[in-house]
């Protein structure tokens, strides 16, 4: 056996490159294994140790602190006091007296496996291609023709203890196989160092996808396909009017999904889905539901699929998605109670809600949802891995998942509601969707960073697209995020414009499924008396700060009404909105009218949920885009100091005499929103330090 540093390494190195390829396995599936010697510390003896990738985590980015590490001798041992299969459950929880030293992942249920095979290394893979064997009906008969006795098939078991031993069993039996495939769930290879453990997976993988990829081939030339003949009026829609509808769908099917629960949305038109939902046998398949467990943990038993051409009106699309709504939770709640456990030791978990996880709607693509973005955006990938499998079956045999009994039996196992019960709190953001104007620098970009920090998803809509992606990254980065574009993207728009509005409302919507949060911050001030102000002046002022909030708000109570969630809109006004200086009459007068939009839209969106406020800032001076763009050094003149003392004038003829930065207006903005004040609309906050002019009467 290798030793403690080699054997990680090359483990690692092994994980990551077949996790680098989605071909090999889906995001998050699949485990890694190695057998090496370390070091006791208690005896100073050598010891044969175990490495696993433990439970979570993707093969792709693992990394040490990823693994499990356990004494192998320990592990083995549990065969003399293994239960058998009724209570192998119990198996999990003995794992951790099998542990070597302290840290590390916790031990996940595909444990067994590694430990049980005598091979130094392992691998156990969802790719696609090996999915679709597993899956197809004759299964077992196709996996010795394309493999011969080289790869051995393994029928279905629930992953556990007894699939180790049956998989050790297999691989004692058969010293001549490179690795099985597992009945309705994916692919185990195994070898003697790790090189040839990644070499015999990939054989695996390969073998199996040219071999589907010929009978497709097979089936095109007689003018055949796996998904049956193409149906009239399902075609994809052209580009633009597929994105136009989906953003029309996205906040009412948003809605729909969260009935039980918030949910963040994601969507997809790429090309398979779009082939899938072209397709005559596409219901028959989307009914069958998927098959692989890691599928249906992330994607539910199966989609809601919208009934109705690509070429049906979108009026008549919004009206059938509550009927299909309605006997989808139907459907689903008769699921739970036809398997579930009502009592006794092995009662089932409570239902988790009964909303489709996975929508698909003919000519326009795939909707999915999660607890946040980038869950909704991985169940879109597994069903796209889905997708995937029931075309390799088809093309070879005919898709058989295993039994809805068996889905039911992971999908509410009780390791897995464990599982959720060891998730951390979530954030008090977290499912919302946000979008701030002028958020690339000053006061927009330290709001969307603290909602960011709160667990919303962002986006960062700018006039300057470069900026407004770079903050997006920033923020992405601030959080930790494994992939920036689940936490933040960048938009480009000129609040003065109409279609730029509703373009960036398009981007929100697609990026995160709705929109929840809107902080109207875009802004900009020339500071000149009367007698020098143009009208230019006049109408740019008021075109980005009155007219740009008037139509950001519009655009975004669309979507919320829609979406049926309730919501939030705060507007970035100003204490000068009160009380005003000298020489900045287009400046005041478009705050004030700001100032009055609150108080009108909070009268009339309340009916919907919808609560609107805003926030009177004064002296933001440093940090801030306006004061940095001219504003400041016209202010210092007026009142007669130097610009670089503007802040601290400012906060001395205040009662608090502290200066107010982009930080303290973003923490009003958090306050307003984050669930405390939830009864609260029509509110003007002073975020000044204390102006007593400015206050409200």
């Amino acid at each position: 056996m290798t030793t403690t540093n080699a054997a990680v390494g090359e483990l690692l190195e092994r994980s990551h490159q077949l996790g680098a390829d989605p071909k090999n396995t889906n995001y998050a599936g699949g485990n890694t294994s190695a057998k090496g010697t370390g070091v006791d510390p208690v005896t100073g003896s050598d010891v044969d140790l175990l490495w696993v990738k433990g439970s979570g985590g993707d093969l792709g980015t693992l990394t040490e602190a990823g693994l499990a590490v356990l004494r192998l001798d320990r592990v083995r041992a549990l065969r003399g006091v293994y239960p058998g299969v009724e209570r192998e459950d119990e198996v999990v929880a003995a794992f951790d007296h099998c542990l070597f030293g302290r840290g590390g992942a916790a031990p996940s249920i595909d444990t067994a496996m590694h430990a049980l095979v005598e091979a130094a290394h392992v691998d156990h893979l969802h790719p696609d291609a090996g999915i679709a064997l597993a899956t197809a009906a004759d299964g077992e008969a196709l996996t010795g023709e394309v493999f011969g006795g080289r790869v051995v098939w393994v029928p279905w078991r629930r992953p556990g203890f007894q699939l180790g031993l049956d998989i050790a069993e297999v691989a004692a039996s058969n010293p001549q196989a490179i690795g099985c495939v597992l009945g309705g769930h994916g692919i185990t290879a195994w070898g003697a160092t790790s090189e040839e453990c990644r070499q015999r997976s990939l054989e695996i993988i390969h073998t199996a996808e040219r071999y589907l990829d010929t009978k497709t081939a097979e089936l095109a030339a007689r003018g055949e396909h796996p998904f049956g003949a193409e149906l009239d009026g399902y075609g994809p829609l052209e580009p633009a009017e597929r994105r136009e509808r989906a953003a029309a769908l996205a906040p009412v099917l948003r809605g729909l999904a969260s009935t039980d629960a918030p949910q963040v949305g994601a969507f997809t038109d790429a090309g398979v889905v779009l082939e899938f939902l072209a397709r005559a046998e596409h219901p028959r398949l989307a009914a069958l539901g998927t098959s692989c467990p890691d599928h249906f943990l992330r994607t539910k038993v199966r989609p809601m699929v919208v009934d109705l051409p690509a070429t049906a009106s979108l009026e008549e699309v919004l009206a059938r998605l509550p009927e299909l709504h309605r006997a989808y939770r139907e459907d689903y709640l008769a699921y739970y109670h036809r398997h579930a456990v009502t009592e006794g030791p092995d009662t089932s978990p409570s239902v988790r809600g009964a909303d489709p996880l996975v929508v698909l709607v003919p000519g326009v693509g795939m909707f999915t949802y999660g607890r946040d973005a980038q869950t909704a955006r991985v169940a879109g990938e597994f069903y796209v891995n889905a997708i995937n499998v029931m075309r390799g079956a088809e093309a070879v045999s005919s898709y058989a998942p295993i039994a809805e009994a068996e889905k039911f039996r992971i999908e509410y196992w009780a390791l897995e509601e464990a599982k959720l019960a060891r998730m951390p709190e979530p954030k008090a953001l977290a499912t919302r969707v946000a979008l701030v104007t002028g958020a690339a620098s000053g006061i927009g970009l330290a709001t969307a960073k603290r909602l960011a920090r709160e667990g919303a998803c962002v986006v960062v809509a700018d006039l300057d697209l470069a900026k407004a992606q770079a903050a997006a990254a920033e923020i992405g980065d601030l959080v930790g995020a494994e992939r920036g574009a689940d936490v933040a993207v960048g938009v480009a728009v000129d609040v003065s414009d109409s279609a730029a509005v509703a373009a960036a409302v398009t981007e929100a919507v697609l990026a995160f499924g709705g929109l929840d949060l809107v902080v109207n911050n875009a802004g900009l001030s020339l500071s000149k008396p009367l007698l020098d102000t143009t009208e230019r002046d006049w109408d740019l002022q008021h075109d980005v700060m009155a007219k740009g909030s008037f139509l950001v708000s519009q655009a975004a109570a669309r979507v919320m009404v829609a979406q049926g969630m309730g919501g939030d809109v705060v507007y970035i006004s100003s204490k000068n909105s009160v009380f005003a200086g000298p020489n900045n009459i287009a400046y005041s007068a478009t705050k004030a009218d700001q100032a009055h939009q609150v108080r009108l839209l909070a009268a009339e969106l309340g009916e919907h949920g919808i609560r609107v406020n805003g926030i009177n800032p004064d002296g933001v001076v440093r940090g801030s885009g306006i004061f940095a763009g001219g504003w400041g050094a016209s202010r210092a003149e007026v009142y007669g100091v130097e610009e670089s003392e503007l802040g601290s004038f400012y906060a001395q003829r205040t009662l608090l005499k502290r200066e107010v930065l982009p930080e303290h207006v973003a923490d009003a903005v958090f306050v307003l929103t984050g669930g405390e004040l939830s009864r609260t609309t029509g509110l003007h906050v002073p975020v000044d330090s204390g102006v007593a002019a400015a206050f409200l009467r």
